[in-house]
């Protein structure tokens, strides 16, 4: 049936429900997400079919061994936090896993005891909806533009980047070998070398690419990693290596949130603008705002 056909359908089914239950429909039209697989694109399912790919290859936490430094700082937090995957592990996942009970959303308070309370949940990914937001309303045309991914992990950013911008190269920095492979591994499955190149490293040897980038994200990404002096030396080579005028920095949290606390020389006013973004493109209820509103954008002055 094409287009105006079917447009015809829909009106002459509207005209023929119940006068009395028609605003019930009209409002579960625009708020139901039983319409998802008409509405997802090509570019999502590929990204799904990533996900189910590395969910695969990965413990349900998402966290190897050899990542000693963020599990001993997961299990400092003051209430019981887990590492839960944003781009593999959506909230309708987590629910099935929950009712599998191979996932809770809370723990006892008191051992033996009913009284519970919730888990804190934390991610190292974005979610699909936070790279949509970033690729499709936050950045601009990135046509001829290098990107770089600090921190790229599984390679979240990386992926989005190929499919939803046309960015000419796609860089990810990652210390951890174990991570590397895992995108080495998307990347030549999905036929992402093209434009995607993965360096294993740290970003402290990287001037040159920092130098010569547009757009650099950085999500969550050395507050995990690495200890206080650390984290001081890797703002202050990025202060000193991100310069090029109008090149853009996209941050979780924000600049402030990170440097907080770290004791480190870098003054933001002469260095970065930052940049409005409208946090609510996405009408839908169950869009998680919070989350979006952790993402900052500047501009390199």
């Amino acid at each position: 049936m094409e287009f105006r056909s079917a447009r015809l359908a829909v009106l002459q089914l509207l005209g023929s429900v119940v006068q009395a239950d028609r605003p019930a429909l009209l409002q579960w039209m625009r708020t139901t997400r039983d319409f998802d697989e008409f509405t997802h694109d090509n570019h999502d399912i590929m990204l799904k079919s990533i996900a189910e790919d590395l969910r695969n290859c990965l413990p349900l936490e998402t966290m190897l061994s050899s990542e000693h430094l963020a599990l001993q700082k997961i299990q400092q937090h003051p209430e019981p936090t887990v590492h839960v995957d944003a781009f593999l592990y959506d909230e309708d996942f987590i629910d099935s896993l929950c009712e599998e009970g191979k996932m809770s959303r809370n723990y006892c308070m008191v051992c033996g005891s009913h009284q519970t309370a919730p888990l804190g949940f934390i991610s190292h990914s974005f979610s699909l909806m936070e790279v949509k937001f970033i690729y499709h309303h936050a950045l601009p045309d990135l046509s001829g533009k290098i990107l770089v991914d600090v921190g790229s992990r599984l390679g979240t950013v990386l992926y989005a980047g190929y499919l939803y911008s046309s960015a000419l190269q796609l860089y990810g920095v990652e210390m951890n070998e174990d991570f590397c492979q895992l995108q080495e591994m998307v990347i030549k499955k999905y036929q992402f070398t093209d434009r995607i190149k993965v360096l294993h490293g740290d970003i402290c040897t990287q001037g040159s690419l920092l130098q010569n980038a547009d757009v650099i994200i950085m999500n969550n990404v050395f507050e995990y990693f690495l200890n206080e002096a650390e984290q001081a030396r890797a703002w202050e080579y990025i202060n000193h290596n991100v310069r090029k005028q109008g090149s853009l920095l996209v941050t979780v949290p924000s600049l402030e949130e990170s440097l907080s606390g770290l004791q480190t020389n870098i003054q933001l006013s002469p260095w970065v603008e930052e940049v409005p973004l409208n946090y609510t493109v996405y009408p839908e209820k169950d869009i998680d705002r919070e989350a979006l509103e952790q993402i900052h954008l500047y501009k390199i002055l």
